[in-house]
């Protein structure tokens, strides 16, 4: 048997963010239904390096596909190695036999799933009529939740970014403005609170261990996906936010263990039956999302590896369409 191999390259020609957002929409719906094996990730935890590593395993039973992912998360890279701070590889394994079909980059793809889980939260959780969009946080995150978001809504009033430095915000807002015509206005702003009042969407992107968005400026009605807590002692919303709200995970296990959740768990500011739900029993349609226009609602991402196979899945179809990589025996 011969194994596809696909670079980062290669996955970014494949990728597009309408089918990326229905591949996912799928496999929250499989995870929903009960239809999909997918333990919780597994941590090793460099410390001396502050970094960590993550294996993500799933198999969805009734869409026969299965996939491994490993992915870092390493803060430091950029400044000490040159590197992204995360990188990633997907094995895509034939269920039939537990051969590997492909071997992938999976950055990009991590990127895009999770972009695409995003706008997914949005469709069954934000205002249909959502028009200002709130970014802290202005990394490879900031861009894909925005595909996502713009797959979604095709046209928004206005997009708002704040970051720690200037020099990063700047560059968001140089980059995605040619991007996106459909957006009226993509601004820098010098605050985080400057970013979030007044949003119907906020998306936090940060790896913050301390609340960046005050309850004060958050008004009724708004959504928020938060993206960047995916660590033990990561936190990036005051709790008294999400005693107000509507909180919905991917994963219970995971969200607790290390999603925007696991800080104000442990501190039992808040507890499960707090959490409303998973958004895989909202697209299952086992659960309603969004009730009213003044419910604030809370999506808590750390991304699931059912995300991971089913977006590999699709590059792996395309890539053999277009025959795009390169075939190798590996076993």
């Amino acid at each position: 048997m011969k194994t596809l191999l696909l670079t980062e390259k290669d996955v970014k020609q494949l990728l597009a963010m309408d089918e990326v957002m229905q591949a996912v929409e799928s496999a929250f719906k499989a995870k929903g239904l009960g239809h999909a094996q997918m333990p919780a990730k597994i941590y090793l935890f460099y410390k001396k390096y502050k970094g960590d590593l993550r294996a993500m395993p799933s198999y969805l039973e009734e869409l026969d596909i299965s996939a491994v992912k490993i992915v870092n998360v390493h803060p430091e890279n950029r400044t000490k190695h040159g590197l992204p701070t995360v990188m990633a590889i997907i094995i895509l394994v034939d269920p039939k036999n537990g051969a590997p079909m492909a071997i992938m980059g999976g950055t990009w793809a991590t990127d895009m799933r999770t972009g695409a889980a995003g706008g997914v939260a949005a469709k069954y959780l934000a205002k249909k009529d959502s028009k200002v969009v709130g970014f802290v946080g202005a990394g490879a995150q900031a861009r894909t939740q925005l595909m996502g978001l713009i797959s979604l809504y095709k046209k928004l009033e206005e997009v708002r970014v704040w970051s720690r430095t200037e020099r990063t915000r700047d560059a968001y807002v140089a980059e995605m403005k040619p991007l996106y015509s459909n957006v009226a206005k993509i601004v820098p702003v010098k605050s985080a609170k400057d970013a979030v009042e007044g949003a119907d969407i906020v998306v936090t992107t940060t790896p913050s261990r301390k609340p960046i968005v005050s309850n004060d400026w958050v008004k009724p009605g708004m959504h928020f996906n938060c993206i960047g807590a995916d660590a033990p002692g990561k936190q990036e919303l005051d709790p008294t936010i999400l005693r107000r709200a509507k909180i919905i995970v991917d994963d219970w296990e995971q969200a607790s263990h290390s999603g925007e959740i696991n800080v104000p768990l442990t501190k039992g500011i808040i507890k499960k039956q707090n959490v409303w739900g998973a958004i895989c029993e909202i697209v299952a349609g086992l659960k309603p999302g969004r009730t009213s226009p003044e419910e604030i609602t809370v999506f808590t991402s750390t991304g699931l590896a059912v995300q991971d196979a089913v977006t590999a899945e699709l590059a792996y179809k395309k890539a053999l369409t277009k025959r795009i990589g390169k075939f190798v025996e590996i076993v």
